[in-house]
C-alpha cells in the first residue's frame, strides 16, 4: 500500500507540476521568431553565411521543430529579444547526431560550437543530458541565433531560451520529478527481484525484466545513460537506445502470455502474442544489421504495434470474463495510451506539449503502479491459496493419520473382543522385554478349555456373546493383578487376545512374587461361573507361564512356553502351570529326536529288552515283558520319554507294530531254546483309538498261530480311562480274537471297579508305587491284600510289580499274589542274556 501511494503522489505531481513548469517555461523562454531552411542530403555542405544569405528560409508554423524521422539538414535562426545579458539556449532532447551553434551579431556569424549524440559527453558546453548553448547578448545589438542540426533518428528540437538561473531552477524542478520517477521504478524493480527470489516463478522475473527495460529505455531517451554509464563512447549511448526498445518488448510480452496464462487461452490470442514476440526478438537482432535510422523506425513501428495488440488483448480477454483481464486492460491501456502519445509525436504526429513529451513517463508510471497492485494482490492470493491449501493438505494429513490410526487400531485388535490381538501384544510385550532387560516378567496365557464345548451347546453367536463377555471379566481381572503391564496401544489395555479362546498378559514376576494372596484371589475370581442366559457357565481356565530371562530371552519363546505349561496336566488340575523345560515335549530337541526315531524304527535300530516273570506257586519263570531300548543313542533315550514322543508325534502306530513283530520273533527264539514262556508286551492308548488295530493283531496271529494265546498286549489304567467307550470296544474285539489282555499300573489311576469290573482282561499288575513300600507301610499291605482278593473274585490273575527283594516275595506268597515282576529277578536284558539263564540246558534255572 505504500508503495502505492507512493506512485499515485508521483503520478499526482507529475500532472499537476509538469504543466505549471512547461507554461512557465514556454512564457518566459519564448522566442521572438523560429525559420527554418530544409536542405537535402546533397546540399548539406553550406556555409552559416550562405545559408544566411539564402532565399528559401520559412517561418516554422509551430512553436517546437518537430519533422519526424527526417534525415535532411535543417538550419535554424531565431531572433533575440534585446536587454538580456547572460542566456542559456536548451535543446531538450539528447538524441540529435550533429548540432552546430552560432552566435549572429549584426549578421555575421560568430564562433562555431558543434554538439551532439556521436560526440563524447565532455565536448558539450555545458555537462547536462540536455543540449545547453550559453548565449551572451550585448546591450543594443541586433544578435540572432543560428542552428545546423542533422540526425538520423527523430528530428525533434524542443527549444526555449531563458535566463540561467530560471533555466537551472527548471531544470532542478524536472531534474527532481525524474529521480522520483526513475527512483520509483528501481524500487519496483528491487521489490520484482527479491518477489523472484523468494517465489522462485517466472511471472515476477518477467515483470522484473519489464520494469528493468523501461527504466533502461526511459533513461537513455532522457540521455541519462550518457554521462553515468558511458561518457566517453557515443556508440554505445545510441545502441543502448535500440537495444532497450525490442528488450522492453520482449519482456513486456513474455509477462503479459504469463500473468494472462495465454497458453491455457489458446487460440489467435496465443499466436498472435506468440507472432509479436519473434518480432519483437527479430528487431532485437536487427539491431546489429540494419542501420541506425532503419532499426529505430523499424523498433518504434514494432513497438507500437506490439503495444497496439496487448492493449486489445486485455479488453477481448475481459469481456470473456478472464481473470486478471481487467487488471491487465487498465495497466497497459495506459502505458499503450502513453507509448501511442510518444511515438507520435516523434514521427511529427502530435506538436510537443507536457502529455506528448512525458507520455511514456506518465503511462509507465501508471502501469507500474497498476501493476505492482496486481502483483501484490496476486502474492497475497497466492499466499492466502498457499495458506488455505496448506491447511486443506493439513487437514487431509490429520484426516488420513485420523483414518491409518483407525486402521492400525483395528489391525491391532480383535474383531470381536476389541482387546490387542497377537501382534499387538507381541510388538508391545517385546519392546517392554527390550527396555528393561534387568527385570524378571512373566508372560501368562490364559486358555478356555471349554469353549468348544460351548459352542457345541449354545452355538457360535452365543458363544462369540459369551467370549465377549470373558474377555471382560478376564481384562478386570487382570487389570487389578500386582505388576500388570499394559500391552495395547491405550494405557488400560493389559490383556491381549492370542486365539479366539486364549487370552495372554504381561506381568512384573517380582511385584507379582511378593503378592501371593492377590493372585490367589484372582484365580478364585477365574473359576466363577459366568451368568448368560440364566445359565451359570463355568469357564475352565488353565493358565501357562513362562519367566523372562529364566525360560528364555525373546518373546516368541516365552509365549511358546507358556502355551507348554497350560496345557500340562498340573494346569488342568491346579489351573496354573509354570513352564518346566524336562516337562516339554514341543522342544526343538524332541523335534530332533522325532526324525531320528523315524529313522531308528525305519532301519531297526531299536532292541527289546526282556524282563521274567515268576509265579509263586509253582516258583518258575512263566513269562517275559518286551521293554523297548534304543542302543547306541546319545545321550541315552529312556523307554517313557521314547514312548512319549512316539504319542505327541503320531510315531506309535509304527512303533507298536514293529513291537508287536519284534515280541513274536523273540517268542519264537525262546521256543527253539525251550522256553515256552508267555511275551507281554505295552500298548498305547492312542492304539486302542486305531480303528484297524484289532485286525491288525488279529492277522498277525494268524501269521503267527503258533504263539496265539501267548501273546499278552498291556494296557495301563489310565489310558482306558481317556476315551473309556473307544477303549472298551477295541479291548472287546482283541478279546474275542482270543488275544489275551492285561491291566498294567494297576492302583496307579482313578478308575472305577464298576469299569474295571467289565474289561475283558486276564490278568492284573499291581502298579509298583504299592508294591515298594509294602515291607513298612500297613496301609499299602491292606491295599495291595484287598486288590489281590477282589481280583481273584473277579477272575483276573495278579502280578506284583517292581518286587526288589525275597521278603516282599514271601510277603506276596502270603498274600496269595500268583506272579512277581522285578529286579529280584533281574533287571531288563537282551533276549540273548536272559536265555543263556533259563535255557534248560543251564539245570537249574539261575531265577
Amino acid at each position: 500500500m505504500r508503495r502505492t501511494a507512493l506512485l499515485t503522489s508521483l503520478l499526482t505531481m507529475l500532472c499537476l507540476c509538469g504543466p505549471s513548469a512547461w507554461a512557465a517555461s514556454a512564457a518566459s523562454g519564448a522566442l521572438v521568431s523560429v525559420e527554418y531552411l530544409r536542405l537535402a542530403p546533397g546540399q548539406a555542405n553550406l556555409s552559416p553565411e550562405a545559408a544566411l544569405a539564402s532565399g528559401d528560409w520559412q517561418t516554422l508554423p509551430g512553436r517546437t521543430p518537430n519533422f519526424g524521422y527526417e534525415t535532411d539538414t535543417f538550419w535554424y535562426r531565431m531572433e533575440i529579444s534585446p536587454g538580456h545579458s547572460r542566456r542559456i539556449l536548451e535543446i531538450a532532447y539528447p538524441h540529435l547526431d550533429d548540432i552546430r551553434f552560432w552566435l549572429v551579431n549584426e549578421g555575421k556569424p560568430g564562433e562555431l560550437t558543434r554538439t551532439g549524440d556521436r560526440l563524447p559527453f565532455h565536448e558539450r558546453p555545458l555537462p547536462h543530458p540536455n543540449f545547453l548553448f550559453p548565449v551572451v547578448g550585448e546591450p543594443g545589438a541586433n544578435q540572432q541565433i543560428l542552428l545546423r542540426i542533422q540526425t538520423e533518428g527523430a528530428h525533434h528540437v524542443p527549444m526555449q531560451l531563458l535566463e540561467t538561473g530560471e533555466l537551472f531552477l527548471q531544470l532542478s524542478r524536472e531534474d527532481q520529478l525524474h529521480s522520483l520517477y526513475y527512483g520509483t521504478l528501481v524500487t519496483i524493480t528491487l521489490f520484482s527481484l527479491v518477489v523472484f527470489v523468494s517465489l522462485r516463478e517466472k511471472i515476477y522475473l518477467y515483470y522484473l525484466a519489464s520494469t528493468a527495460s523501461f527504466l533502461l529505455l526511459l533513461a537513455s531517451l532522457r540521455g541519462v545513460t550518457y554521462p553515468v554509464l558511458w561518457p566517453g563512447s557515443p556508440a554505445l549511448q545510441n545502441y543502448s537506445i535500440l537495444v532497450a526498445i525490442p528488450l522492453a518488448l520482449i519482456s513486456i510480452v513474455l509477462f503479459s502470455r504469463t500473468f494472462l496464462r495465454l497458453k491455457q487461452v489458446g487460440g489467435w490470442i496465443y499466436y498472435a502474442v506468440q507472432a509479436a514476440l519473434y518480432i519483437d526478438i527479430l528487431a532485437l537482432i536487427g539491431v546489429a544489421a540494419l542501420d541506425y535510422n532503419l532499426s529505430v523506425r523499424f523498433s518504434v513501428a514494432v513497438g507500437l504495434v506490439t503495444c497496439l495488440l496487448l492493449a486489445v488483448i486485455g479488453p477481448v480477454l475481459w469481456l470473456r470474463n478472464h481473470p486478471q483481464s481487467g487488471i491487465y486492460t487498465l495497466a497497459w491501456g495506459a502505458l499503450t495510451l502513453g507509448c501511442l502519445i510518444t511515438g507520435a509525436n516523434m514521427y511529427g504526429l502530435l506538436p510537443n506539449s507536457f502529455i506528448t513529451t512525458y507520455g511514456l513517463q506518465l503511462g509507465s508510471t501508471l502501469q507500474a503502479a497498476v501493476l505492482t497492485m496486481a502483483l501484490a494482490n496476486r502474492i497475497y492470493q497466492e499466499r492466502e491459496s498457499r495458506t488455505r491449501s496448506r491447511e486443506a493438505e493439513l487437514a487431509a494429513v490429520s484426516a488420513q493419520r485420523r483414518a491409518e490410526q483407525r486402521v492400525m487400531d483395528q489391525a491391532m485388535r480383535d474383531p470381536l473382543t476389541h482387546l490387542p490381538n497377537r501382534a499387538c501384544f507381541e510388538l508391545n510385550a517385546s519392546e517392554k522385554l527390550h527396555l528393561c532387560p534387568g527385570r524378571r516378567w512373566a508372560i501368562c496365557v490364559v486358555k478356555l478349555d471349554n469353549l468348544a464345548a460351548v459352542t457345541k451347546t449354545l452355538g457360535h453367536r452365543n458363544s462369540d456373546r459369551l467370549l465377549e463377555l470373558v474377555s471382560l471379566r478376564l481384562h478386570q481381572i487382570a487389570r487389578n493383578l500386582p505388576g500388570i503391564q499394559s500391552i495395547g496401544t491405550n494405557e488400560q489395555d493389559c490383556l491381549g487376545v492370542l486365539e479366539p479362546s486364549t487370552f495372554a498378559y504381561l506381568m512384573d514376576a517380582g511385584a507379582a512374587s511378593a503378592n501371593p494372596r492377590q493372585i490367589a484371589r484372582s484365580m478364585e475370581q477365574l473359576r466363577e461361573p459366568i451368568d448368560y442366559l440364566g445359565m451359570q457357565v463355568p469357564m475352565d481356565c488353565c493358565i501357562g507361564v513362562a519367566l523372562f530371562p529364566d525360560h528364555g530371552k525373546d518373546l516368541n519363546t516365552l509365549v511358546r512356553q507358556a502355551y507348554v505349561a497350560q496345557e500340562t496336566p498340573i494346569a488342568r488340575e491346579k489351573g496354573l502351570a509354570f513352564y518346566d523345560p524336562a516337562r516339554d515335549p514341543y522342544s526343538p530337541e524332541r523335534l530332533t529326536l522325532v526324525t531320528e526315531l523315524r529313522k531308528a524304527i525305519d532301519e531297526n535300530q531299536l532292541a527289546l529288552w526282556f524282563q521274567p516273570k515268576r509265579c509263586l506257586k509253582r516258583n518258575e519263570i512263566v513269562g517275559v515283558e518286551a521293554l523297548i531300548r534304543w542302543p547306541g543313542r546319545q545321550p541315552t533315550v529312556f523307554a517313557d520319554e521314547l514312548i512319549a514322543v512316539a504319542e505327541q508325534s503320531g510315531l506309535i502306530r509304527p512303533l507298536t507294530r514293529w513291537v508287536m513283530e519284534q515280541a513274536l520273533g523273540a517268542r519264537k527264539v525262546l521256543l527253539e531254546a525251550g522256553l515256552d514262556l508267555t511275551v507281554s508286551i505295552n500298548i498305547s492308548p492312542n492304539n486302542l483309538r486305531e480303528r484297524d488295530f484289532p485286525l491288525f493283531v488279529q492277522r498277525l496271529m494268524t501269521s503267527h498261530h503258533q504263539h496265539r494265546g501267548r501273546l499278552i498286549l498291556e494296557v495301563t489304567e489310565t489310558s482306558m480311562m481317556q476315551d473309556p467307550a473307544n477303549s472298551m470296544r477295541t479291548l472287546r474285539s482283541l478279546d474275542h480274537a482270543g488275544i489275551p489282555l492285561a491291566i498294567d499300573d494297576f492302583g496307579s489311576g482313578y478308575s472305577s471297579l464298576s469299569y474295571i469290573k467289565q474289561l475283558p482282561a486276564c490278568e492284573v499288575k499291581i502298579d509298583r508305587s504299592l508294591i515298594t513300600d509294602l515291607l513298612s507301610h500297613i496301609d499299602d499291605r491292606i491295599i495291595v491284600k484287598t486288590t489281590i482278593d477282589m481280583c481273584h473274585s473277579l477272575g483276573y490273575q495278579v502280578v506284583a510289580e517292581g518286587v526288589e527283594d525275597e521278603e516282599t516275595t514271601e510277603l506276596l506268597r502270603e498274600m496269595d499274589c500268583d506272579m512277581i515282576q522285578g529286579y529280584v529277578l533281574a533287571r531288563p536284558q537282551p533276549l540273548a542274556h536272559l536265555i543263556s539263564q533259563l535255557r534248560p540246558e543251564a539245570g537249574t534255572s539261575a531265577l
